[in-house]
This record gives C-alpha cells, structure tokens and sequence, in this order.
C-alpha cells in the first residue's frame, strides 16, 4: 500500500487545484489498514473479476463432470456437498461486498464533497477576478478621460504658445524695422 500523508484540517495546504482533495489521502483502506483488513477488501474485489468466473466455473465443471462420469463419488448428484460450498462462499461474500459498496459510497461521498468546494472555490475565484477587472476597467475609463483633457489642455496651450511666438517674433521684426 503507498504511503500515504496524513494532513488534518488544520494544517497549511499550498495553493493547488487538488487542495479539497488532500484531507482525503488519509481516508484508510475499505476494511481498515491492518493484514486481515487488506485482505478482506481484496477478496471482496477479486469476486468480481473474470479470472474468478472462470475459475469458479472450471471447479463447478470439474466438480460435477467428475461426480456424474463416476470417477469419484463424493458428491453424487443433487450435490449437497457443492451446494453447501456455494451457501458458504454467499456468507462470507455478500456481506464483504456490501461493506466494500458501503465504504466505497463514502469515499465517493468525500470526493464529491471535496469537488463542490474545489468548484465553489473557482467560482469565487472567478467573481474575484471579474470584479478586479471590472475596477480595473473603470480606473483605465478614468485614466483614459483624464489623459484626453490633458491632450486637449497641451493642444490649447500650444496653439497659445504659437500665436505668443508668431506676436512676439511680429513685434521684435518690427521693432528691429525689419
């Protein structure tokens, strides 16, 4: 089993996109983390699978061809002995896959918990960014107002600085008689 860190809700979690997700790793195996446990849940994960079915099915086939051929006769038919094996294999199998649904309902639970804070929290983000952009474009709609008077104000004040040149330059031709 990977090593898995233990965070608690308390402890400082960087910035990332997995930040929900992180108190989650300490979730522990479906049966706990002990031998017997591990085993457990593998178990109830393997009956599921299509090696058992075959396998299981191979045995049956063999069981019953040999019983019926009469190459052995230790469970002739309406084979009680098979049929007490397929009972205890249903004890131990059905409550084993339901606690495995069960924990693995929570777990889904935590994560689906954990993904509607991590998309809240890009909502917010995101309203956060929209309403700095949005001052942030009413600020450049200032700027850009103030910038046009001040155009205005350095066109004006040229147009004087100008006409002062051209009354001054007048006034020193003819005061030079020029």
């Amino acid at each position: 089993m990977p090593n898995r860190a233990k965070i608690r809700p308390t402890d400082e979690l960087p910035p990332s996109d997995f930040r929900f997700h992180l108190p989650l790793l300490s979730l522990s195996a479906v049966f706990g983390d002990d031998w017997f446990s591990l085993k457990a849940e593998a178990f109830a994960r393997f009956f599921g699978t299509p090696i058992f079915l075959v396998t299981q099915t191979a045995i049956v086939a063999i069981w019953i061809g040999l019983n019926v051929i009469g190459v052995t006769h230790f469970d002739v038919y309406p084979f009680i002995l098979l049929n007490l094996a397929f009972s205890l294999q249903a004890a131990y199998a059905a409550p084993l896959i339901l606690l495995a649904q069960t924990r693995q309902a929570d777990r889904d639970k935590a994560h689906a918990d954990a993904d509607a804070r991590h998309r809240e929290a890009i909502a917010q983000a995101s309203e956060a960014r929209e309403t700095l952009a949005a001052q942030q474009t009413a600020q450049l709609l200032v700027l850009m107002a103030q910038n046009t008077e001040l155009t205005v104000a350095v066109q004006q004040l040229s147009q004087q600085i100008e006409t002062l040149t051209r009354d001054v330059h007048r006034k020193v031709v003819e005061a030079t008689g020029g």
